[in-house]
């Protein structure tokens, strides 16, 4: 897969923080009592289970944060699939640096090859259908930009990255704008030409009123794969459709099926399970 690596002045605050955080008022007081300063180490990075590599570029960062002189050989790097027992990179260099290291690189890979991993799972599900998945907004704080490449690393795509991106109008804004067509009306008398407008619908009916007020997408949430259908047709091609709400792994076929053109998923950043991944030493 051919990703573009997220830019390392986003990732180095990031990164900083995370391990000012761990190293608290003294630093390792473990490994710095144990492990003589001049003891030189050899380790691994390896998958406990299959999945996606993705975040490899932080926990690289994160130890040559600690030590410079730690050399990072890559075998897997974002985007590729790894198996049980793979190693994802090889990594030498002063003991005590790796050691001190080690949770904060984990964590970061640990937690964004979860979500690559959980998309990819949903991509390859869809796979016979014309459907893009892609994430939403339920992002960890601080850590959107991270997650939203994860999920590139699994296959997906991204939705909005942030409210100044697109206008959606949601339930809410429906309820107190008072309707539908108020909320269309006043978002169109609102914003600048180059923005474009999706409304979320429960109903036909509702889609039906965002349809002929002129929309560029729609997100249909919690519909009945028949809803869904009924939907897509009504459409016709005049605007994007964005299918929403319960999907997994096992319903993602039949709600890509009714030829929607996104599927949108919040688990995927704000629930994805961790993928197991260990440091292990060589020798």
């Amino acid at each position: 897969m051919n990703l573009p690596p997220l830019p390392q002045i986003m990732l180095e605050p990031l990164v900083r923080a995370a391990l000012l955080e761990d190293l608290g008022r003294a630093g390792d007081l473990t490994t710095d009592s144990i492990v003589p300063a001049d003891l030189r180490a050899t380790v691994v990075l390896a998958a406990r289970q299959p999945g996606i590599v993705a975040g490899l570029d932080l926990a690289a960062l994160a130890f040559r944060l600690i030590d410079p002189a730690i050399e990072i050989k890559v075998a897997k790097p974002d985007g590729s699939a790894i198996a049980a027992g793979e190693t994802i990179a090889t990594l030498s260099g002063p003991a005590r640096g790796l050691l001190t290291a080690e949770r904060v690189a984990l964590n970061f890979l640990c937690h964004l090859s979860g979500i690559a991993s959980a998309t990819a799972a949903i991509v390859n599900a869809a796979r016979h259908h014309k459907a893009s998945i892609v994430c939403t907004r339920k992002t960890t704080p601080g850590l959107r930009a991270l997650e939203k490449y994860a999920v590139r690393c699994g296959g997906g795509s991204n939705h909005r990255f942030g409210l100044d991106d697109a206008v959606l109008i949601k339930d809410n804004h429906i309820a107190i704008a008072g309707g539908v067509r108020p909320a269309i009306e006043r978002a169109k008398a609102g914003v600048g030409h180059l923005v474009k407008i999706e409304v979320e619908v429960d109903t036909l009916d509702q889609l039906a009123e965002a349809l002929a007020l002129g929309v560029d997408a729609v997100l249909l949430d919690n519909m009945t794969t028949e809803q869904l259908s009924r939907a897509v047709k009504m459409v016709g091609g005049r605007a994007i459709t964005e299918a929403s709400g319960g999907v997994t792994p096992a319903t993602a076929p039949a709600i890509a099926a009714t030829g929607v053109d996104l599927i949108s998923i919040g688990w995927l950043t704000h629930s994805a399970p961790i993928l197991d991944i260990g440091l292990d030493t060589v020798g």
